[in-house]
């Protein structure tokens, strides 16, 4: 098990009452209701990082004209033997 550390915070009444109602109906520790919703946080930051980054350097290098023709024409190329009913 990896290292752990002991840490108090400071919550507003309507928050520890509603983490209160969620641990009593998942069974879970409060410890591991915080874990798991820090988890959670730092998991969404990371995942709209890498989509800020991803659109960053899309902008600075848009595809040309030429690539979206070859694109349309791969798809069209599929989608032409798909049986559409």
């Amino acid at each position: 098990m990896s290292k752990t550390a002991k840490i108090a915070i400071s919550l507003p009444e309507e928050v520890l009452t509603a983490v209160e109602r969620e641990r009593k109906g998942s069974g879970e520790s409060r410890s591991q209701i915080f874990r798991r919703a820090v988890e959670l946080l730092l998991q969404q930051q990371k995942e709209r990082e890498m989509s800020e980054q991803y659109i960053r350097a899309y902008q600075q290098t848009p595809e040309t004209s030429e690539e979206v023709a070859a694109a349309r024409r791969a798809a069209n190329a599929i989608l032409t033997g798909e049986p559409w009913q």
